[in-house]
């Protein structure tokens, strides 16, 4: 950026604390001195490599990519750290192997972005077969399901082998079609391996990885041991995964239920992606039921607003409408009896249906009386923000840059109001209890949903023009 003489995006670091404004006084003499040496050995390595002309792993490479009969049939991902070798690698790709080959990378445009998912995301929805091969950079590891393919080259392995676990997790999605997943590992050749040890330090991460939380499935070597301790049985405990005996709720009873739907009723799936938007019901309750429903009748709407997902129950008389978490929104429309009979849709329906408008219009309108945008949420939102923005999670030198980048993402949903109030109370509250950054960290990994964190849900929501949108909403009466 300073070579570019590209200001903007160096004041765009400074203003998040990526870089440090430091004066020349900052700096002793043998800082200018070790530069200097530093720029012998550089010219010198440069020097060197002028006179190779060939490249063995490219050539290791291709002859595996040419004789494996499964990385010559099916869809494959490959995945390397650096731009410049991702386009070198399209390029040489695409003259000896095969020209149906794609590149991704953070110069890619969104029209080549549209072309990845049209080709690689098995649920794209106008499927394309313009291309087999997809080369891509770390930008594509988080946030872009490729589960067309079943098939991961790293062509390098990343220093942080979370790297690898978010690379893999691209093609092993919940409603991937295939029942192997194949991962492909480029190590560095002996004589480099003893001097940088790369891949003693990964393997000794992954090791770590699976002594605390356990495995399912090898990622890094074939000899790579898997296990399952108490942390990773507690994940994928029956008690985790259907709520029974727990206090903390998941997200996962419901998908499991979703997911079984989908294998054993594909009908009744069918008709529930299709329902109409504004679909309404009725409900019956009783009065001790759990989800926190006191007063009748009552009504519960499901809105969205672009990517924003927004709960709220309109109780009787005058009080207003209150904001409602997932949880509770799924506990009152989840059926104690799957035969329950439909009932009416009374007169009061769209009087409670109002109340729940003018909450989701108060709660996403913007400020439109100063020029300057100013932040939505409640005093929660803000108290949040404020410990983020604190010196001590700022420059607090223990988190690594994963975890750097998770704060900012949780920063940026604050910031646009897209996180349910039961949420950022649950999170404050725990929060005013802390002051060790590393537990503040796990405060948030904990009490905030990966839902949340869905690919551009945070830029949708900044854009509070997009229409509000009634998904569905349930009348609720008391058993008599």
């Amino acid at each position: 950026m300073l070579e570019t003489d590209d200001q903007e995006a160096i004041d765009r670091l400074l203003d998040t604390d990526r870089a440090e404004r430091l004066a020349a006084k900052d700096f002793n003499a043998d800082f200018l001195r070790d530069l200097e040496a530093d720029r012998v050995i550089l010219k010198k390595i440069e020097t060197l490599w002028e006179q190779i002309k060939r490249d063995p792993k490219w050539e290791a490479f291709s002859e595996v990519f040419r004789k494996d009969p499964i990385l010559k049939k099916g869809k494959v991902i490959i995945f390397t750290e650096s731009k410049e070798t991702a386009e070198y690698l399209h390029e040489q790709i695409a003259n000896d192997i095969d020209r149906k080959v794609l590149l991704f990378t953070g110069s890619s445009d969104e029209s080549q972005r549209k072309e990845v998912i049209a080709n690689f995301d098995a649920r794209a929805f106008q499927p394309q077969d313009k291309y087999r091969i997809l080369v891509a950079t770390e930008v594509l590891s988080e946030g872009v399901n490729l589960h067309r393919s079943n098939i991961v080259v790293n062509y390098d392995i990343p220093w942080n082998p979370t790297r690898l676990i978010q690379r893999v997790g691209r093609v092993n999605r919940v409603d991937t079609a295939f029942d192997t997943i194949h991962t492909y590992n480029f190590f560095p050749t002996e004589e480099s391996n003893d001097l940088i040890k790369l891949k003693e330090s990964a393997e000794a991460k992954i090791h770590a990885f699976i002594e605390m939380l356990g495995a399912d499935a090898r990622l890094l070597t074939e000899g790579e041991e898997i296990k399952s301790h108490d942390l990773f049985a507690k994940l994928t405990s029956k008690k985790t995964i259907t709520g029974e005996g727990e206090d903390e709720e998941s997200e996962l009873e419901y998908l499991t239920e979703i997911r079984e739907v989908r294998d054993k009723e594909p009908i009744l799936f069918t008709r529930i992606k299709r329902l109409p938007k504004k679909a309404r019901s009725t409900r019956l309750l009783a009065a001790d039921n759990n989800a926190g429903v006191k007063e009748f009748p009552a009504l519960i709407t499901y809105f969205r607003q672009g990517r924003l997902d927004k709960f709220f129950l309109a109780p009787p008389g005058t009080a207003e409408s209150l904001e409602i978490d997932f949880f509770a929104t799924a506990k009152t429309l989840k059926p104690a009896d799957p035969e329950e009979k439909r009932e009416a849709i009374p007169h009061d329906f769209y009087t409670l249906l109002e109340k729940n408008k003018k909450a989701i219009e108060a709660a996403t309108s913007p400020d439109l009386d100063d020029a300057i945008p100013k932040q939505k949420g409640t005093a929660n939102d803000a108290y949040i923000l404020k410990r983020l923005k604190a010196k001590e999670i700022r420059h607090y030198h223990g988190f690594t840059e994963d975890d750097e980048l998770y704060i900012q993402k949780v920063v940026q949903l604050l910031v646009d109001g897209a996180l349910p109030k039961p949420t950022t109370k649950k999170v404050a509250d725990a929060m005013k209890k802390e002051i060790q950054p590393l537990k503040v960290l796990g405060i948030l990994r904990r009490d905030i949903s990966p839902l949340f964190f869905q690919t551009t849900r945070a830029q949708m929501t900044a854009h509070v023009l997009s229409p509000r949108e009634v998904i569905l909403s349930s009348y609720l009466l008391e058993i008599k």
